[in-house]
C-alpha cells in the first residue's frame, strides 16, 4: 500500500545511530573543490556499488589522482581505478578484527590533507544553499536539485579561487 505524499524513490538509511530518509549525493571535484560531476542515488545504496557510475559523469585523464572516501574502498573499485589508469587514493577502511596498520593510518592522514576540499564543498552547499534537504519528490528531480546546487556552488566559489590562484 502506497501512502499519499510519500516519495517512493527515496529510501531509509541508518548512519551514526540515526535513521534518515532520502537520497545520497556523490560528487567528483577538481583539486580546488569545484564540482565536476554529480550522481544521485537513494540513501540506502552503498557507495561501493556506485564508483563506476560516479566516474562516468566526468572524463578524467590517465594519471589523474582520485581521492575517495573509505565508503568506496573495495577490491573491485581498486581494479576499476587501475583499468582507468587513475592513481588510487581511496582511504583505507578497517575490517572486523583487522584494524588499520600504521602505514594505512599515515596514508589516510596524508590523503585527508587534500580530501578536506571535497568535504568543505558539502559543508558550504549545506550552509550557503541549505543543501542536504530534499525539496522535491523523485530521483530525477532530486538529481536536478543536486546539479543546481553544484552550479550555484561553483559560481559562488570561482571568483575566490581565481583571485587565490592569481596571488600565487
Amino acid at each position: 500500500i502506497e501512502q499519499p505524499g510519500v516519495d517512493t524513490d527515496a529510501a531509509w538509511l541508518k548512519k551514526g545511530g540515526k535513521s534518515r530518509y532520502g537520497y545520497k549525493k556523490h560528487v567528483i571535484t577538481d583539486s580546488e573543490g569545484l564540482i565536476l560531476g554529480v550522481h544521485t542515488t537513494s540513501a540506502n545504496v552503498n557507495e561501493v556499488a556506485n564508483l563506476a557510475e560516479v566516474l562516468a559523469k566526468v572524463e578524467l585523464s590517465e594519471g589523474t589522482t582520485f581521492y575517495g572516501d573509505k565508503g568506496y574502498k573495495s577490491a573491485k573499485n581498486d581494479e576499476l581505478l587501475r583499468t582507468k589508469k587513475l592513481k588510487n587514493r581511496i582511504l583505507h577502511k578497517a575490517k572486523k578484527n583487522k584494524p588499520l596498520t600504521d602505514i594505512e593510518k599515515k596514508f589516510n592522514k596524508l590523503c585527508g590533507k587534500i580530501r578536506y576540499k571535497v568535504e568543505r564543498t558539502f559543508g558550504s552547499i549545506k550552509c550557503w544553499f541549505f543543501g542536504g534537504v530534499a525539496r522535491y519528490k523523485g530521483l530525477e528531480k532530486m538529481h536536478t536539485q543536486n546539479i543546481m546546487e553544484s552550479i550555484a556552488y561553483n559560481l559562488y566559489r570561482s571568483p575566490a579561487i581565481i583571485v587565490s590562484n592569481a596571488k600565487k
